[in-house]
């Protein structure tokens, strides 16, 4: 996907981490975590970026990144201004997502286990806080896909962009919506 995706990936081989396994998962977490601030703009520019046009239908099971400006910031508590959101399904004006930023690095962990197929079903407490719809007169850039194989580097990237609250306020309210 982007120059960080396959610095990551490369540096998890040399590790000898086995992809898409829950060693994996953890690998990228911790690593993740050691990263501090991602350029989120430059992210989005990198030239191996698969950038999309706003989708007509929401595909079903994809994840995208793409910087969003809520239409009631004004109003809610606080909103993801870059979600990673995998795709739920078409929405009025726009579409349902689960964006997995709202979860503590901890659960998205566990969450990514079921989504990826090595823990089952994804618990449905897990997905509450998740889900969000994003409308598209409100997205303001093109949608970055992320393949399947790039899943758990992007789930771990600290790219979150909270605004009205700092991320521990997020996940302690998700916790509580669990």
């Amino acid at each position: 996907m982007s120059n960080l995706f396959k610095q990551l990936e490369i540096e998890a081989f040399r590790a000898g981490i086995t992809p898409r396994t829950k060693q994996s998962i953890e690998w990228f977490r911790k690593k993740a975590s050691s990263l501090g601030r991602v350029n989120r703009l430059g992210l989005m520019q990198e030239e191996e970026i698969d950038l999309k046009t706003r989708p007509k239908t929401a595909p079903f099971g994809e994840m995208y990144m793409f910087f969003y400006d809520a239409k009631y910031k004004d109003v809610l508590p606080y909103y993801d201004a870059f979600p990673l959101v995998i795709m739920m399904g078409p929405a009025a004006g726009g579409f349902y997502g689960m964006n997995l930023h709202y979860l503590p690095p901890v659960l998205r962990a566990k969450a990514l286990d079921a989504l990826l197929g090595e823990g089952g079903d994804v618990p449905g407490k897990y997905i509450k806080p998740t889900i969000h719809r994003y409308l598209n007169k409100q997205v303001k850039s093109r949608f970055a896909l992320v393949d399947k194989p790039e899943w758990e580097i992007a789930t771990f990237l600290p790219t979150a962009d909270f605004r009205g609250a700092s991320n521990s306020t997020v996940y302690q309210d998700s916790r509580r919506k669990m």
